[in-house]
């Protein structure tokens, strides 16, 4: 049977995102109030500049006070897209004070402070969904919390940043240098005016917090999350890729260990195998592959931003928080029984592709193996090339430890014969 009072939604927010929402709220009123079993009805939209025109929102509707919105007591359900720490969280936690359900797409806040934004839904019985913080359109929080809540997951490995991926598909199939791709990718609207948080991989790292959290049921903060940015990948590096053949991805990467004891989240440019799923990723799309004991691997892929792609995604969120409403029932909460501990970047085991300059002489490969060798350190494959006394020395590891390499990296740069380290570049994917 059909409920005939509508369900208010207040709406934080009306840039790209917001204003997406509100539109598809209206023009697929009829199919959202059939999948719900009631009305949903924009009660009232928070915005910074009230006087500028929004089309499709009635002009009473529009408010500057936030905090009065949230407090009203006849709002079901509040909608955040504002972004940021403050007053995103006050907001949050006041609308769960007052009644209210919340989806949001705040992934910086979710990674900081999500177990105590999940503790005061719990408090308040009410929902907290967040959909559209990680991967913009794909279904993926779902999946990992629902779907595959009877798995055990052990990695997810993925694309999170739509802008990193087309700067670097940009220097891999044209051969352009980072700055021209970046320009690009400005110009195009990819990048924002100060990309850092893109390029420099925070906006990665606190997905990768909160995917970390979801897949190994342990909290995760931001600051648990090794990030290392792809400013410095240079042609250089998609070449030595290319001879590998792979190419080269912004990855978030959280995983168990191997005893099951611990887990580590990072974000950090990788070389990846041709033959695996993700290196075919291109442009902005977004993809994430995951590995679980039942179900094998798992890859989710599509827009991971954009307002059309992040609005779907909290509009799903906000049809499953509503039905919960009139069900009289709350969906998963925060699952952090496991507690397991994170692992720093030193413990963490992969390969390794390293580019020296080195002195090219006699007896340098025999003094490089030995550092190597010194350090616990494998190689798996060397190749050599120089004239006029200078070389370049391109070694790839088998499996070690990020402390041992680091180990290995400064006793390569004591010797005389090594000029300099051009780069190291993990590879992932194997």
């Amino acid at each position: 049977m059909m409920r005939t009072r509508p369900l208010k939604v207040a709406l934080l927010g009306c840039g790209v995102v917001g204003s997406e929402v509100a539109r598809i709220m209206t023009t697929h009123a009829d199919d959202l109030t059939a999948r719900i079993g009631a009305p949903v009805e924009l009660a009232g939209v928070a915005v910074r500049r009230p006087d500028r025109v929004r089309e499709g929102i009635a002009p009473e509707l529009v408010t500057t006070d936030a905090t009065a919105l949230v407090k009203r007591g006849d709002i079901d359900v509040v909608v955040e897209v504002i972004g940021g720490i403050e007053p995103a969280r006050t907001l949050i936690t006041t609308a769960f004070e007052h009644g209210a359900s919340v989806v949001s797409a705040n992934k910086a806040l979710l990674a900081q402070d999500g177990a105590a934004l999940h503790a005061a839904a719990d408090e308040h019985g009410k929902d907290l969904y967040y959909e559209a913080a990680v991967a913009g359109a794909i279904p993926l929080i779902r999946p990992l919390r629902e779907s595959l809540a009877g798995d055990k997951i052990n990695r997810v490995m993925g694309i999170v940043n739509g802008t990193t991926n087309f700067i670097l598909d940009k220097m891999d199939s044209t051969g352009a240098g980072y700055q021209e791709a970046l320009d690009e990718a400005t110009a195009l609207g990819y990048a924002e005016a100060d990309p850092t948080a893109d390029v420099e991989g925070f906006d990665a790292a606190a997905k990768a917090a909160i995917l970390a959290g979801i897949a190994f049921h342990t909290r995760v903060r931001l600051d648990d999350v090794y990030r290392e940015g792809m400013t410095e990948v240079t042609a250089a590096d998609f070449a030595s890729a290319k001879e590998m053949g792979c190419t080269i991805k912004l990855l978030a990467i959280c995983e168990r260990a191997a005893d099951g004891a611990s887990v580590t989240a990072r974000v950090h440019p990788a070389m990846i195998p041709l033959s695996h799923p993700l290196a075919s990723v291109r442009g902005a799309y977004n993809a994430v592959f995951v590995e679980s004991d039942a179900a094998g691997q798992l890859m989710f892929y599509g827009p991971g931003a954009g307002g059309s792609p992040t609005a779907s995604a909290v509009l799903g969120d906000l049809v499953a928080v509503c039905r919960n409403r009139i069900g009289g029932a709350t969906g998963p909460g925060e699952s952090a029984y496991a507690a397991l501990p994170v692992s720093p970047m030193g413990d963490v085991v992969t390969r390794y592709h390293i580019s020296l300059d080195v002195a090219d002489k006699p007896g340098v490969l025999a003094q490089v193996a030995t550092v190597f060798a010194e350090h616990g350190v494998s190689i798996d494959t060397v190749r050599q090339s120089g004239k006029d006394g200078e070389a370049s020395l391109v070694v790839v590891t088998h499996r070690a430890s990020d402390a041992a390499l680091t180990g290995t990296v400064e006793a390569l740069r004591k010797l005389d014969t090594v000029r300099g380290v051009a780069s190291i570049m993990r590879v992932e994917g194997e």
